[in-house]
């Protein structure tokens, strides 16, 4: 099963929904301001992806402006990073969509390949 971690005001995040519907692609949305994923959640998928931590995050987010993380990511360990990231899914790049096998965040071309070769 596919886990959509998006949020609804989200035009990216409507834009991977509407891809998953028109390919007949079962998933599990989950809003990620309401429900991020956990610390542990957050590690797996970030292993996972096979992605840099620092792709996580939404650097063009309203949360990261206003907690000034352009300034401090540099001096925050990657566990200090992934603990905020887990309490503030606004934080989050999104849409991030996942599976047993692979994990996406954002939604590119790439991205839509990735997803494309799955059923």
């Amino acid at each position: 099963m596919i886990n959509l971690y998006a949020y609804k005001g989200c035009d990216s995040c409507r834009s991977a929904e509407k891809f998953l519907k028109e390919k007949e692609m079962p998933y599990n949305f989950i809003d990620i301001t309401t429900n991020p994923p956990s610390s542990k959640e957050l590690r797996d998928l970030i292993k996972k992806s096979g992605l840099e931590l620092k792709k996580f995050l939404n650097t063009s987010g309203e949360a990261y402006r206003e907690l000034g993380l352009k300034d401090k990511r540099g001096s925050m360990s990657d566990d200090e990073i992934i603990k905020l990231l887990a309490g503030n899914g606004r934080l989050i790049k999104r849409p991030l969509i996942a599976d047993d096998k692979r994990v996406t965040v954002g939604f590119k071309d790439d991205t839509i390949k990735v997803w494309s070769t799955i059923r």
